[in-house]
């Protein structure tokens, strides 16, 4: 198993990736593939806006709010977005906040997205703006009220000086076992500090110290039906009083 990266030990800007079944990046540095080897976009769909309840909650709202610890390759963000415009929603706002340690080059996001078609113009519109190399926070706005904002460095050090209130969290960090840190008891006290009354978070992890610290935050939380082989998955509500 591939060393993880510690705060004692050199860190790379970007991962080093290898490319497994076409076009399946794999994180060398963590030992993990970047998402399930089903379909990573229908478990985004099962997970991150099912265990949300997106579709429905942002009817509603204005401004819709989303944070997400692990942007990867961007197949989150493309997914939503394309759930968002069909939708067709006319004067509402959607601001996607990710958090990402080791961000991917825009030709490795443009590859990786490339087997779902059914992303096609979302993951040109964000290839087209990523920077080749982000080094720094990428803001990106695509207009018709829809803005993307990865934040570049470890989660923990930049999450609790933040103003932004979220309304849904996309938990999607490689696996516990091999990044604890991004799952770690102190996150998610963040994280639930930044989410507002009601607010909600998903995830595909169901290992007990995630529900555990999860718990430990404030969040009520509740195990579901996990996507393929994932026999469960956690949900969870910030309760309102």
């Amino acid at each position: 198993m591939p060393a993880r990266p510690t705060e004692l030990s050199p860190v790379p800007q970007h991962q080093t990736l290898e490319w497994h079944e076409g076009d399946m990046p794999y994180s060398a540095e963590f030992g993990d593939h970047f998402y399930c080897r089903e379909d990573g976009r229908l478990e985004c769909q099962h997970v991150f806006l099912g265990g949300n309840v997106v579709i429905a909650r942002w009817q509603d709202s204005t401004d819709f709010t989303i944070g997400e610890l692990g942007f990867g390759t961007g197949l989150n963000f493309c997914e939503t977005w394309r759930q968002w415009k069909r939708e067709g929603r006319d004067g509402q706002r959607l601001h996607f906040i990710s958090f990402e340690r080791f961000p991917m080059q825009a030709t490795d996001i443009a590859r990786a997205l490339s087997r779902w078609p059914e992303i096609n113009e979302e993951r040109a519109a964000l290839c087209a703006l990523w920077p080749e190399q982000p080094t720094a926070d990428v803001c990106l706005d695509f207009g018709d009220g829809v803005q993307l904002r990865v934040v570049i460095g470890p989660a923990d050090a930049r999450l609790g000086s933040m103003a932004e209130v979220f309304d849904a969290w996309y938990l999607d960090g490689f696996s516990p076992v091999r990044n604890p840190d991004l799952w770690s008891q102190d996150l998610m006290q963040s994280v639930f500090d930044r989410t507002r009354p009601g607010g909600t978070f998903a995830t595909y992890a169901a290992a007990g110290f995630v529900r555990r610290n999860l718990q430990a935050a404030g969040f009520a939380v509740e195990r579901r039906k996990g996507y393929g082989a994932k026999r469960e998955m956690l949900s969870g509500t910030k309760p309102s009083a």
